[in-house]
Formats: C-alpha cells, structure tokens, sequence
C-alpha cells in the first residue's frame, strides 16, 4: 500500500471511530472457591507423571471450580453424574452470569431495564431455552429484549459474540446490549488418569464476563473512559478442525474436550494474519498498538503469541496474570484481562487496542479498539 492510500485508509477509520460501538462497563464473576494446583492434583488424584508436571508448571497458581464435597475416608471427588453436570451448569451460569451483568451494569451506569438486547455465549453447557431467556427472567430485562445464544464455537465465540452484538448496535444507535460469556468448565471434566484428560484439567477454571455497549454518540456515553470498537478480522484453519474438539466419551457418557499438542505452535503461526489484515484496513502500523488484549489459552499459547507478534511482556502482562489467577476461563477470558487493563487506566484518549481470541474451528478473531 503507498503512503498516500496508508494516510487516506487511516483517515477514513478514523472518521468512523464516532459513531462505532462503544464499551460502557465490564463485570466478571467466578464461584465463591478457589484451588491451588496442590490441592487440585490430590482432589483428583491423578499419577500421570506429564500430568502432574504439567499441574505444577506454575503459569496458574489458582481456579475458581464448582467441585462437589470430597468423599469421606480417600478424600478424592466423587463422580458427578450426566444429571448432575447439567443442573451444576444451570445454577453455576445463573449464580456467576447475574453477578457478572450487575457489575457490568453498575459500571456502565445502566440498569437493567436500559438492555435492549443480550447475546449469551458458552460451550460448557446446553439448555433450552437458552442462557439469554435465564438471565432475562431472573434479572427481570425488558420483554421487548433482542435475545441471541451463541453455543458451541469455544474460546474464540467470545469476539464472535460481539461482532453480532455490535451489528445490532449499529442498527439500534444510542440503545445498550449486553454480552454475556459463561463457562463452567468443571461440568466437562473427565477425571480420567490420562496425559490428554489432565491437561484439560491443569488448565481451565469457572468463570463469567460480561460487557455493556452502545453504538452512536450520546449525551449518556460520549464521556465514557471505554473504548469504541472499530472493527473485526477473523482467521479460520479448517485443515485443523480437529485441534480443538468435544469427543463423546461412551463409557462414562459425557463430552470430553480434546486438545492437540500442536496448539501453540499453530496459533503462533497463524496469528499474525488477521492482526496484518486488520491494521491494513485501518490505516495502522504495528507499533501503533498500544494495548494487547489476548485469549489466555496457557502459557505456551501465550509465549507463541508473544514472540510471533513481536510483543514485550508488558504488553500481555493481563492475559497472563488472569491465567495466573484463573486459569483459562475459555470464551470470556480476554474480558477477563480487559477489566484489568481498564482497572489500571493505563490507556489514554486516542490509543489503539486489539482484542483476540482463539479456539475451535481453528479459528482466530481479532477486534481494533479506540480509547
């Protein structure tokens, strides 16, 4: 692209950052306890050798689990039937999901009956109807709310439930929508002693976040400290479909997550595309981006996006403190970091952001914020 296309791309984006979607407020939640790696390995008494280096790494001190009462005498978990698993979801989603949206809302300044739409994401779980109907009941939304589920699409469906909310945004200027990302990771554990089942264990944590947005300017918004969202890019490996799966385990008849060794690497290569993709169509260079708002999908994960970015240890210092703290919260672990970022008020008017988020398909989603 020549200089004179470069300056006319960035000038056109810019024009658009008035009226593009804004983030007004942000809430996370978790269940009320947490394990250390410790304690987890003895809960679950795994002996795999890969296993239980992989449980002491380091990279994550903590999770917040819903786990049942150890059995008396062996201390170890019992295990949770088909049933069981279902009805942990529905009370850990609606527990988590209503704490997450009243934050959000609070730091919005929005009350419930301002939502004029909700899109609920989620893989650990499946209902019907959907978590957006739950939520809608229980914190009493308006009838006329625009309801969205986006189920099954894993850790990257945060970014994808967003670019449906900011869609209807769009279409619906000055009117607040809400997305939710709910994950009860501890309803998909398979407690088998194997290398794939323990790092799937070693890895995710409970959790919820959820996001208040508006698009247009507005007497109620133009001072928010939020960033708009300016625009989306997506990365999809179908050749690597099967990185990243739900499996049917018939013996003990539930769903078991499968995750390949070859993540890392895969996601190193591939993530610099969309992020290309985006800053092109938007008029921006790399050492524009003043702020990195990554998916924490391990540590690997992260070092393979770090080095294929070229990004300093600052920049993902929230994506992975939150792995740290919480594990890997899947779809709504880059809310997670950005809560973070905006607790800090680190980013200034006029800075740039990316958001991104990776997970089955294989797919990656990006999203280019301004503050």
């Amino acid at each position: 692209m020549t200089e004179a296309a470069f300056d006319a791309t960035a000038a056109t984006a810019a024009n658009r950052s008035s009226t593009a979607t804004r983030i007004l407020g942000v809430g996370t939640a978790t269940p009320p306890h947490a394990y250390t790696q410790k304690e987890l390995l003895d809960l679950l008494g795994f002996q795999h050798p890969v296993t239980r280096r992989v449980f002491e790494a380091g990279h994550i001190a903590r999770r917040y689990l819903i786990l049942p009462e150890p059995e008396t005498g062996n201390g170890a978990l019992p295990r949770e039937s088909a049933s069981a698993l279902i009805e942990k979801f529905r009370q850990g989603a609606l527990q988590m999901g209503q704490e997450a949206i009243q934050t959000a809302l609070a730091d919005a300044s929005c009350r419930p009956d301002d939502i004029a739409a909700i899109v609920c994401v989620t893989s650990t779980g499946f209902m019907v109807p959907g978590l957006s109907s739950l939520f809608a009941r229980a914190l009493g939304l308006p009838t006329s709310c625009h309801r969205l589920d986006v189920v099954g699409m894993g850790c990257n469906a945060g970014l994808n439930g967003l670019v449906a909310l900011d869609g209807w945004a769009h279409r619906h200027p000055g009117r607040a929508g809400l997305l939710v990302c709910c994950e009860v990771n501890s309803a998909i554990y398979c407690a088998e002693d194997t290398l794939a089942d323990g790092i799937v264990n070693s890895l995710f944590g409970d959790g919820t976040a959820a996001v208040v947005v508006r698009a247009g300017e507005s007497g109620a918004d133009s001072g928010s400290p939020g960033p708009r969202v300016l625009d989306f890019e997506s990365h999809m490996m179908p050749e690597e479909w099967q990185a990243m799966r739900f499996d049917w385990h018939e013996e003990l008849a539930r769903w078991r997550f499968q995750l390949s060794r070859d993540i890392p690497y895969l996601l190193g290569v591939h993530c610099t595309a969309p992020v290309r993709r985006l800053l092109e169509r938007n008029g921006l260079r790399r050492h524009d981006i003043d702020h990195w708002i990554l998916h924490t999908g391990g540590g690997a994960v992260i070092d393979a996006v770090k080095y294929a970015l070229g990004l300093t240890e600052y920049d993902v210092r929230h994506t992975r403190g939150v792995l740290h703290d919480f594990g890997n919260v899947a779809s709504g672990s880059f809310l997670f970091s950005f809560q973070r970022l905006q607790r800090e008020s680190a980013a200034s008017v006029g800075d740039h952001g990316i958001m991104m988020t990776m997970g089955p398909g294989a797919q990656i989603e990006t999203a280019l914020l301004r503050w």
